[in-house]
């Protein structure tokens, strides 16, 4: 179906991330994957979804030279509590970031730009996640077990550490994992029938 709809465009994602990657392939569309280089710094007074905005419309800036039917799609994800947690720089800095969610709530935010060659759109969603205590051997095993690193806030929801540590989500669960899928879909199926 929604292949079928934007049969006219050849879609680029532009992500290394294999979890969104994935995504992609499981919405059954064909699409090519593109990364370019940006450096993903961003102004010190935006906070929460206005960085992912700023974030997904600076990777989407790289692609000037798009075609009449080319769409490519950027995204940002951070963790947000008190403040933006990124990915981590190392071991340590996974422990701390791991440590300062447990036991409270944080918000995971993702912000999708799909850019064309006359138009550009962004969306973000929000959603809660609250992890229960977790004991620093939990913390630990799964920082040793996993390597987290290449993930905002040091977890993937999909992983062993949601298993036993996240005790509710409020909002969408595949946007924890990085990628709103029923809003792209929507965004999508809207951008095949312009």
């Amino acid at each position: 179906m929604l292949k079928e709809s934007l049969k006219e465009f050849k879609i680029i994602l532009a992500s290394g991330s294999p979890r969104r990657q994935n995504f992609f392939k499981e919405l059954d569309l064909d699409f090519t994957i593109d990364v370019r280089p940006v450096d993903e710094t961003y102004p010190k007074d935006l906070k929460g979804a206005a960085i992912t905005d700023y974030l997904s419309q600076l990777k989407a800036a790289a692609f000037q030279d798009l075609s009449e039917k080319e769409l490519v799609i950027t995204s940002d994800t951070i963790v947000w509590k008190n403040g933006a947690i990124e990915k981590p720089k190392d071991r340590e800095d996974a422990k701390r970031m791991l440590q300062l969610l447990s036991g409270d709530m944080h918000e995971v935010i993702t912000s999708v730009c799909f850019s064309g060659k006359d138009f550009r759109k962004t969306m973000h969603d929000i959603t809660k996640v609250w992890f229960k205590p977790l004991l620093e051997e939990e913390i630990d095993y799964y920082l040793d077990t996993y390597l987290p690193y290449d993930k905002a806030g040091s977890y993937g929801i999909q992983e062993w550490i949601g298993y036993i540590g996240i005790e509710r989500i409020e909002g969408c669960y595949f946007n924890v994992m990085g990628l709103p899928t029923r809003l792209v879909y929507k965004t999508l199926m809207e951008l095949g029938k312009r």
